[in-house]
């Protein structure tokens, strides 16, 4: 039993509903998909590689015994796309030739490698420890991101939009509109301690839940001209298009606001090869072409995902219709 814990940073960016919504829709979409074995053949008539696929190796139906598919894969997303790289541990070999057939994932947040401190991973760790332990390299099966991690590229937009979000938690407590105090003409000037003891004493009864303020003749309450709220809230759009930039998830699938463009029945049936080619594409590759390595597969056979349901064109798609013309008919004379 590994004992393990996330990241404070990974909790951090996971409370931003953009960054969550965008990990479970690439998560969901890789671990959702089936693997598939094949071998390469040459064909001279079209001089290109034919793919020949043959039957699958236990381990790639489940590889781990113990949970199910789709929880080991959407963890090992979620490692390639939050620290670049994720982690498998050997749990058994087949005693013909040694090759793995079933796996544990390790989470990437309890991992060290003291040789590649990161945020740049230039291979496969020589040295691995497990919060602390030292592991075997050779039973441990490294997965390398095409990307850096979020950890490490994303902490300054996810620091903004968590700025913006606890400032519209403070603003969700005041009871009344946002303003100012400001002192009339009629009465004799106050001190700047005086206006900051009247300040402080209204930002209290506000604060409190006062719903009722009193003030004299000498005292005027101001709403401010521009309403912080609307521009926090501009703000926390423009922020969540930022992220679903980071997040490397088309903008209208996280619902952030894109000038000229919406999730419409036009183009549904796009936003599976879109979520697919510019966000879950290059981590799935990541997974198979490493599963695809002489140390765990067999030398000559590849392993990809199983991706015909997924970029089919399903029955809201575009088709063209030839339009029916009525052929003229001969009258007789």
């Amino acid at each position: 039993m590994y004992a393990w814990s996330s990241g404070t940073f990974e909790r951090t960016a996971l409370s931003l509903p953009t960054v969550s919504r965008a990990r479970d829709l690439l998560a969901s979409t890789i671990s959702g998909l089936e693997f598939r074995q094949y071998v390469k053949q040459w064909d001279p008539q079209t001089e290109e590689y034919e793919e020949i696929y043959v039957p699958n190796e236990s381990w790639m139906e489940n590889p781990d015994p113990k949970v199910p598919r789709q929880f080991i894969l959407s963890n090992t997303f979620t490692d390639l796309w939050l620290y670049g790289r994720a982690f498998w541990a050997v749990t058994s070999r087949n005693a013909t030739d040694g090759r793995p057939m079933s796996f544990e994932w390790l989470p990437a947040a309890s991992i060290q490698t003291p040789q590649q401190l990161g945020p740049q991973f230039f291979g496969m760790p020589d040295e691995i420890q497990f919060n602390g332990n030292p592991l075997d390299p050779n039973e441990i099966i490294t997965f390398l991101a095409p990307t850096t991690g979020l950890v490490y590229s994303g902490q300054r937009a996810v620091n903004i939009a968590i700025h913006l979000d606890q400032f519209a938690d403070r603003a969700a407590t005041i009871e009344t509109v946002p303003g100012y105090l400001q002192q009339t003409s009629a009465g004799e000037t106050m001190s700047g301690e005086e206006l900051g003891d009247l300040a402080s004493q209204w930002a209290q009864a506000r604060k409190a839940g006062n719903v009722i303020g009193a003030l004299n003749n000498f005292v005027e309450f101001k709403e401010f001209n521009h309403d912080p709220l609307e521009v926090n809230a501009a703000q926390r759009q423009y922020q969540a298009l930022d992220l679903s930039r980071l997040c490397s998830v088309p903008a209208y699938l996280v619902s952030a606001p894109t000038p000229g463009a919406s999730m419409t029945y036009q183009n549904a049936t796009q936003a599976r090869q879109d979520l697919w080619l510019f966000g879950a594409q290059m981590y799935a590759e990541c997974i198979t072409q490493r599963l695809s390595m002489n140390d765990v597969t067999s030398r000559g056979r590849f392993i990809c995902f199983d991706t015909d349901d997924l970029l089919a064109i399903g029955e809201m798609s575009d088709v063209l219709v030839e339009p029916q013309v009525n052929m003229p008919q001969e009258m007789p004379s």
